[in-house]
């Protein structure tokens, strides 16, 4: 009977495999495919990632390579042109509302293995970051390599970058630290930010660490220290980094895995923090997050948005009306529109039906969301408050816009990258461009997008 159930499961998996090699089989296995696409994850669920793995390292061999000696190819050609910054590939862009320019230049920083797997700690060096500053753009690898370039040279073939000497690795030296990775960076008023997670005898940590801007080298030191400390290495830290009202600067930390510290406020974890930049004394502005990797705040109308990873499915977008000594709770680790990657699922939902605020925008399947830009109608080119959404997963930028009450997206866009990383986002409001970090290339991409 046993034997039967198998023999039917693997005449299923089979046909299975087989349409998926009639529609495009390769791009699924190797993983170039639209993560989106619907079609494709229902065939997905009945594939085991093993078993797609072992397609891909036999049948699919050859085209394997071919993948492999493409990437190397560019790869190569990066190495080769150095602190360039070469322009690579430019286009127009057409969808349903907009017309986007789209300019691709390289990054000096190596492509890491994209196949060791999201759990891998070597996943954080692969995470890089950049503000726009003035006339200039500064760069933060996730291996704490400093660079910069003129903000006039995207108009150019080549960004002409130069390299920033920095003590990042001192300081883990001398603190006896194992670097990890870069969580964020951020500039305001010449001072920069940076936060990093690293390791000690006591376990993993993340701290954020400042220096005086200086384009010839820049001497960090420690700013803030969360004092949280988890055994197991997890991507769920946060770390992102954002300017606040009343000289303080917003600051997420995620769950680090931890079971139940998101809804602990003796905790650091899963909660969103303002700290005096003069006392460097903190406040929690929010609780129940699960690993926040975006944020932004609008002064004008006092609002925090965040983006944050679910589990397995659910990433979401949040609104918090900031008001001081109301904290509010996102709910996690008690709700959640995904379920864990094992298949359970210990989540109740919807939010509201326990008292826990509901994301204003949920995704399921998850999209990997990452940075976001909230731009104000009255104070941008745009004719509708709007949200731009960067992606891992999806390989995406998504495009919201919002009614006046900001309680309901109107309408919605995507601008799809294929395979690729967008782990950073800054808008320019001098030359009306956004700046993507892809991190697959890695490089960085300029968007100049008509309304």
């Amino acid at each position: 009977m046993k034997k039967k159930k198998n023999q039917k499961k693997l005449v299923i998996v089979l046909s299975i495999f087989f349409v998926l090699l009639f529609v495009g089989g390769w791009n699924v296995i190797d993983g170039n495919y639209d993560k989106q696409n619907k079609v494709i994850l229902a065939f997905k669920k009945f594939i085991p990632s093993k078993i797609s793995r072992k397609i891909r390292d036999t049948i699919f061999v050859i085209p394997d390579l071919k993948t492999i000696n493409k990437d190397l190819e560019l790869q190569v050609r990066k190495f080769e042109q150095g602190l360039d910054g070469q322009l690579f590939d430019e286009k127009e862009i057409k969808t349903k509302k907009k017309i986007i320019n789209y300019k691709n230049f390289f990054l000096p920083f190596p492509r890491l293995d994209v196949r060791a797997g999201y759990t891998n700690p070597s996943n954080s060096a692969r995470a890089h970051y950049l503000e726009v500053v003035g006339d200039k753009i500064l760069v933060l690898s996730g291996q704490g390599k400093t660079i910069f370039f003129e903000k006039k040279n995207i108009f150019e073939k080549k960004l002409e970058q130069e390299k920033i000497q920095n003590n990042i690795n001192d300081i883990m030296t001398k603190n006896n630290l194992t670097f990890i990775g870069v969580r964020d960076l951020f500039v305001d008023k010449n001072i920069v930010y940076i936060s990093l997670i690293s390791k000690n005898e006591k376990g993993y940590t993340f701290n954020i660490y400042t220096a005086n801007l200086n384009y010839k080298k820049l001497d960090f030191k420690i700013f803030f220290e969360t004092k949280q400390f988890f055994k197991e290495y997890s991507v769920s830290t946060g770390g992102r980094i954002e300017k606040f009202k009343n000289d303080k600067i917003l600051f997420t930390i995620g769950n680090s895995g931890v079971l139940g510290a998101p809804q602990d406020k003796n905790s650091l974890l899963g909660k969103i923090i303002s700290i005096d930049l003069n006392t460097r004394n903190y406040e929690l502005v929010s609780i129940g997050h699960r690993n926040q990797q975006g944020i932004a705040y609008d002064e004008d109308l006092n609002l925090i948005i965040n983006s944050e990873h679910g589990p397995k499915g659910g990433d979401e977008i949040n609104f918090n009306y900031y008001k001081k000594n109301s904290v509010l709770n996102f709910g996690f680790d008690v709700v959640s529109y995904g379920i864990e990657y094992d298949g359970t699922d210990p989540y109740k939902r919807p939010h509201s039906d326990f008292g826990f605020v509901e994301p204003i925008k949920y995704f399921v399947p998850s999209i990997g969301i990452s940075e976001i830009i909230f731009l104000n109608k009255e104070k941008s080119f745009l004719k509708k408050n709007s949200l731009f959404v960067s992606s891992l997963r999806a390989g995406s930028l998504y495009i919201y816009e919002l009614n006046d009450q900001l309680d309901k997206i109107e309408s919605e866009e995507r601008i799809n990258f294929g395979n690729e990383r967008i782990r950073d986002i800054k808008y320019d409001p001098e030359n009306n461009v956004f700046f993507l970090i892809f991190e697959i290339t890695p490089s960085i991409v300029v968007l100049k997008i008509k309304d």
